[in-house]
């Protein structure tokens, strides 16, 4: 990652929570402590954050919290081509009338692509996705009401009495922080507490990351791999990591990148 946009990372989680650790910052941005930590010693010499024991914090505190993790924008440009073949196997699974859910994400994201000759309800917390959806596609679209938090393009509610009670769906696709033994993860209290909601409205649970997010962990379990049906991922997944799943009873579904999805992920490269 390129050192512009580490800063701009960095920057933009100093503004979403009082303090953010070191420890935080290298797992945001996929780079060493050592890195991070010249990375805040030259925006504190350029007063565009404070310094502070253990991390940085933002010369303004923030007015409003945000969420944990890094921004919808610099996600969507991790892993295109594998996000993209994922999606395209997820939505082969959907069969027009069935109602769905498709939780905010990058990966689910690439679903909309695949979505626009089908017809079904369509239940998500991600204004984006529901946007693509209802300009390009026929589908019904219904969006969860809450706050839209503008870095991950999602949104989200800790109430109980918003709509997502009132919408059941046969499958909920969604992405995760990172995939182990134990389950899926996620990095923020809210998104997990909104996320259940969503899960227990769905008779199947279908997960969508790319082989990366087997590598990655964070302190939140979201649900455990028993309530996963059905697991995509691409052809990076490893031996053990296939069999933890199988192990589990999860069905595993690798998709391969097509010409398409290479061509446009060697552009973007």
């Amino acid at each position: 990652m390129h050192e512009k946009e580490r800063h701009r990372i960095i920057l933009s989680a100093v503004q979403e929570k009082p303090v953010v650790t070191v420890q935080e910052m290298v797992e945001l941005t996929d780079s060493s402590e050592a890195t991070i930590r010249r990375d805040i010693a030259a925006l504190h010499v350029q007063k565009r954050l404070r310094r502070v024991r253990g991390g940085a914090e933002a010369i303004s505190p923030p007015q409003f919290i945000g969420l944990a993790g890094r921004p919808f924008s610099v996600n969507e440009t991790l892993n295109a081509a594998q996000k993209r073949a994922i999606a395209r196997e997820a939505v082969n699974l959907c069969a027009d009338g069935e109602p769905i859910i498709i939780n905010g994400g990058t990966t689910t994201f690439q679903m909309v692509h695949f979505l626009t000759g089908r017809r079904m309800p369509i239940f998500t917390n991600s204004f984006p996705i529901a946007e693509h959806l209802l300009k390009h596609s026929k589908n019904t679209v219904m969006l969860s009401g809450g706050t839209i938090y503008r870095e991950q393009n999602i949104i989200l509610s800790p109430f109980d009495n918003d709509v997502t009670r009132n919408f059941y769906a046969r499958r909920m696709f969604m992405g995760a922080q990172g995939l182990g033994p134990l389950g899926l993860m996620e990095g923020d209290p809210l998104l997990i507490q909104a996320e259940q909601k969503l899960i227990d409205q769905a008779d199947e649970l279908v997960v969508l990351v790319d082989s990366s997010k087997f590598r990655m962990r964070s302190s939140l379990i979201l649900c455990g791999l028993s309530r996963i049906a059905t697991v995509i991922t691409d052809d990076g997944i490893e031996d053990r990591e296939a069999k933890m799943l199988e192990t589990a009873g999860v069905a595993l579904v690798v998709a391969r990148k097509q010409s398409s999805d290479r061509e446009e992920s060697s552009l973007q490269a």
